[in-house]
């Protein structure tokens, strides 16, 4: 059992499991977050009536859907930055045990 415990211990399976179960839990919560606050205010500065995933740029024909791309990168952004703060604050950050 020991050497098993050394071995997620190095590999650093703890942490990446930390951020898995981190990540997964609140995806929801804060997908609803930049969904109903931030894309509709982020839609009106842009001049969006929908909200910014329905914010696009017309050339020719062609519609670039560029408010649905920019609504994903913000959610990833803010899902990273929970987890990030969320390990730190735990200090979940320290049970990885680093390699000699």
């Amino acid at each position: 059992m020991k050497g098993f415990i050394q071995f997620i211990r190095e590999q650093g399976v703890v942490g990446l499991a930390v951020g898995f179960v981190l990540g997964g839990s609140i995806a929801k919560l804060v997908t609803a977050v930049v969904t109903d606050l931030i894309n509709p205010i982020l839609g009106l500065l842009l001049g969006s009536v929908g909200g910014l995933k329905s914010a696009f740029v017309e050339i020719g024909s062609a519609k670039i859907m560029y408010g649905d791309f920019l609504s994903s990168c913000i959610d990833f952004i803010v899902i990273a930055l929970v987890v990030y703060y969320g390990v730190k604050g735990l200090g979940l950050d320290k049970l990885d045990k680093k390699k000699e």
